[in-house]
């Protein structure tokens, strides 16, 4: 069976930007995946440990593969939407094979007067919903948190209704009521107004059509379409109508300078995320090691993770190595702005030899400590301490208590079991 080394997955020529990405067998495609980095994304897929890290179909897939090509985005939410289109028109075998379908997630335009816009489960969505329901479907989205995020975002540019706004209409008069309450989402600018009677069905229906378009993936028609109507309102002396259009186009077009996708690897112009490491262990018995997050300036809790460390010996370094290389085999968690370890010199070489070894160039911030293990000083990349280091010193904190309650908790178990 055929097997591509990294040496010929170079002949490809990743670039470092947002995509999509084709594993195939021939010209049968496998398998399709979304990337923030194209080239990193791809690349790991080739550790040398992929069948620890990554699950058997997935493993099978790369294996059979034996040529990868890409379509390179403007930014991870174009990446996202065609992710989704291409899985729905191709149905490689392994993106099925790696998830149960009705686990996937999808979007819902629900045929109304004033359409909603919902995410829906494949479960709830097979059990619960027809045609008679939905004006527009789209996905699968293989990852939920990611689709969570494009529509905040989406919802920015382009306010829609959702279960918790009531459209401001007397039911049996079918017309608009003569007092309306605001939902919460109007009042905060995510809403546009159908629940107080600022906006007719005929113009809430254009905003259905953009966010139709931009799912369809059919981005530069939708940016020629609000230009079209920009002008139009603007023709017609609708000056506040033309602002909207064009602040829109605009928002279209810079979408990559905002921070997207949380769980997705980072690029240029991402969110301040910042991971710390620390090891915790007595005399190298129940040794252990954590990885704590920092995201935007507040704990990332659902984002920790926990290491039983194999490497035996009372060796932090070595510990750490480990921990550091198990992370990096999780190609689907995001890349930070800077990885923080605790300790000096050793640390934080021993860090910095992991990264350069995967071909990640991510700083790394060191944490050294005075006797009573309060930091004392932050070592490494100059940028990254000036840029993050209220965050860098709350992760290192977070890392640190996380560890110890870990591994007091393995050590009583293990004290009561014997």
């Amino acid at each position: 069976m055929f097997y591509m080394t990294r040496a010929e997955l170079d002949q490809f020529k990743l670039p470092d930007e947002p995509g999509i990405y084709f594993f195939k067998e021939g010209r049968t495609i496998l398998y399709i995946g979304k990337a923030a980095s194209l080239r990193d994304r791809v690349r790991s897929y080739f550790s040398k440990d992929l069948a620890e890290s990554r699950s058997l179909p997935i493993v099978e897939m790369v294996r059979k593969a034996n040529s990868v090509t890409f379509v390179q985005t403007h930014s991870v939410l174009e990446a996202l939407i065609l992710e989704a289109n291409e899985i729905k028109r191709n149905m490689p075998p392994y993106n099925s094979a790696s998830k149960d379908n009705k686990s996937f997630n999808y979007l819902v335009i629900t045929k109304e007067d004033f359409p909603r816009v919902l995410i829906v489960r494949g479960r709830e969505l097979y059990q619960n919903w027809d045609d008679a329901n939905i004006k527009y479907l789209f996905g699968p989205f293989p990852q939920g948190l990611s689709l969570q995020e494009a529509i905040k975002i989406v919802r920015k540019i382009f306010p829609f209704r959702d279960s918790k706004c009531t459209p401001c209409v007397d039911q049996k008069k079918a017309k608009p009521k003569s007092v309306c309450k605001p939902c919460f989402n109007r009042q905060i600018g995510l809403c546009p107004g159908v629940c107080s009677g600022e906006m007719s069905k005929s113009e809430y229906a254009v905003t259905v059509r953009h966010i139709q378009q931009l799912f369809s993936g059919n981005f530069q028609g939708l940016k020629r379409q609000l230009v079209k109507e920009m002008k139009a309102a603007s023709a017609a002396q609708q000056y506040e109508k033309a602002d909207i259009f064009r602040r829109q186009c605009s928002a279209l077009e810079h979408i990559k300078d905002v921070s997207l996708i949380k769980n997705e690897r980072v690029s240029a112009g991402g969110g301040t995320r910042i991971e710390a490491f620390d090891v915790a262990h007595t005399s190298g018995q129940e040794t252990v090691a954590v990885m704590t997050v920092i995201d935007n300036g507040a704990a990332y809790k659902a984002a920790y993770r926990k290491f039983k460390i194999k490497t035996t010996g009372n060796n932090d370094v070595a510990a750490l190595t480990e921990a550091l290389e198990r992370r990096l085999n999780h190609a689907e968690w995001p890349l930070p702005r800077a990885f923080v370890v605790d300790g000096g010199t050793a640390q934080l070489r021993a860090a910095e030899k992991i990264l350069k070894k995967a071909g990640i160039e991510i700083p790394v911030v060191g944490v050294v400590k005075n006797d009573k293990h309060q930091p004392e000083r932050l070592i490494g990349d100059a940028r990254a301490i000036a840029a993050y280091e209220r965050d860098i010193l709350l992760a290192n904190n977070e890392a640190h208590r996380f560890a110890i309650t870990w591994h007091r908790r393995r050590r009583a178990r293990r004290s009561m079991e014997s």
